[in-house]
């Protein structure tokens, strides 16, 4: 990356480029069917609950790599921390620090809202991202277990 990365967050009228982007990280995951969003539900969900916010990273002013990110809270540090949900670049801009430029960009993010933390969820088959997260100083939370109840599962237990 010869320049420094100029960053953006998203607007609503960015939703189908967010849309895009997550569908491209679900391919590279391997988990494509499981995408059920629609530019509506992340119009909705994103810009007028305002449930998560997107940070695009650009090069030449085109967005090349975006993260989505929200609040969480943790009870012990009494404070929130921002919790990132996606980061994907793509492919042919890869190598270039980009991903590491939108964590650092995260990281800001959080200490200037005064959050305790930035955490994510990683796959355990990505070495790769593994790797990279690891050079960044993150930790792996081998001690916790990730339950997820959704579905009808969730409108039962609802029930």
């Amino acid at each position: 990356m010869e320049n420094t990365p100029q960053f953006r967050l998203g607007m609503p009228e960015d939703t189908p480029l967010i849309l895009h982007f997550i569908q491209e990280l679900a391919a590279y995951e391997k988990m494509e069917v499981e995408v059920v969003a629609t530019e509506e539900l992340l119009r909705e969900w994103i810009f007028e609950k305002q449930k998560a916010e997107v940070l695009f990273v650009l090069e030449e002013g085109a967005e090349v790599g975006f993260a989505l990110f929200f609040h969480n809270f943790s009870t012990f540090l009494g404070r929130a921390g921002l919790y990132l949900e996606d980061l994907f670049v793509y492919p042919e801009h890869r190598g270039k620090g980009y991903g590491k430029a939108l964590i650092r960009e995260l990281a800001r993010i959080a200490v200037n809202r005064g959050c305790g933390r930035l955490e994510w969820w990683c796959l355990d088959w990505n070495q790769p991202s593994i790797n990279f997260y690891r050079s960044l100083g993150a930790v792996p939370m081998d001690e916790w277990t990730v339950f997820r109840v959704a579905g009808e599962t969730l409108k039962q237990l609802a029930e």
